[in-house]
């Protein structure tokens, strides 16, 4: 089943292409990166899943989007401090059996999340 994301521009109504994302395992206070990558056309992962089935282990993740860096590179206005620079997600991976899929809608000022299927 695996670890997968996908991320939503709600400002233009359309996939996050070209967003930065990093994926880290976390432990207490510590983060360890794993990888970072840059989603595709479909606003995903352009190499799957982030970790699939027989990776995946139980434990806390963090994904951590380049919401500013994004908008800035389509050309929107944002003021100087913005409002929203990187959204990081915290969550948790209880059962392995399970997919686990974190989506991001995001605009400027806003965004949410939940747990996917």
């Amino acid at each position: 089943m695996g670890l997968s994301t996908h991320v939503l521009d709600t400002m233009h109504g359309t996939p996050a292409a070209g967003m930065q994302v990093a994926l880290y395992t976390t432990e207490d206070q510590h983060a360890t990166l794993v990888k970072r990558f840059t989603l595709n056309q479909d606003g995903r992962n352009p190499g799957g899943l982030l970790y699939d089935n027989a990776s995946l282990k139980v434990g806390t993740y963090r994904l951590v989007f380049d919401v500013s860096g994004y908008f800035k590179g389509c050309g929107v206005s944002l003021p100087e401090p913005n409002f929203l620079n990187q959204v990081s997600l915290d969550f948790g991976v209880a059962d392995v059996e399970q997919h686990y899929h974190v989506p991001l809608l995001v605009s400027p000022w806003s965004y949410s999340t939940y747990r996917g299927s």
